[in-house]
């Protein structure tokens, strides 16, 4: 069964506008996150810019389409569950075009939608996407659980790559500390990710 209103937090934005469809700030994000990703793919399959525009647009309204309908495999991953959505929504827009012309570019633009590679290519970004944004939830989670001093060096070392001595000095910390801290927060954020999968192969229900 799904879960009430969910915070920024809990759950993706797939998962958010699938079980609260009128979550604005939801929506507002997803079109930004989401979309910039449509419209790179877009613009690498060559497609012009206003199309790439009227594409992005309509990807993001299907998908969201059927984030809400489309019916989840218990059995299957989340993952999964957004691949095969992905694969619909292009089946409509394949649809589309084909009646309307939603492309208005060159033939190669035109038919982009006939290519199943660009249309794996579409998929793979969506997934790549949505990884990055559970490593950012999961960011956010292991962030509030930690010492600051702790997440900073992990910040310091890792993120913003500067030198074990030059984390330790800024920190005042011994360096084994910072490699301690690093090991640590690396280990937590690994567990929060696949915790947030599970969440997600659950709730989606």
């Amino acid at each position: 069964m799904g879960l009430g209103p969910a915070s920024a937090t809990d759950v993706s934005l797939l998962l958010r506008l699938r079980q609260e469809p009128v979550d604005q700030r939801a929506w507002s994000e997803f079109v930004q996150r989401y979309g910039r990703r449509i419209y790179q793919w877009c613009r690498q399959w060559r497609l012009q810019e206003v199309d790439a525009e009227d594409v992005t647009q309509n990807v993001l309204l299907i998908l969201a389409e059927k984030l809400r309908r489309f019916e989840y495999d218990p059995t299957g991953s989340f993952r999964a569950w957004l691949k095969t959505v992905t694969q619909h929504a292009w089946s409509r827009l394949r649809e589309h075009q084909r009646r309307v012309g939603l492309v208005s570019g060159d033939s190669e633009g035109r038919a982009i939608f006939a290519r199943i590679e660009a249309r794996d290519d579409l998929v793979k970004k969506l997934e790549d996407e949505f990884d990055c944004e559970l490593r950012d939830l999961a960011m956010l989670r292991v962030a509030q659980r930690v010492e600051s001093h702790t997440w900073r060096a992990f910040q310091m070392l890792v993120i913003e790559q500067r030198t074990s001595t030059e984390t330790a000095e800024s920190l005042g910390i011994p360096v084994a500390l910072v490699y301690v801290a690093k090991s640590r927060v690396l280990k937590m954020l690994q567990e929060e990710i696949q915790r947030l999968e599970g969440d997600h192969s659950r709730n989606v229900l």
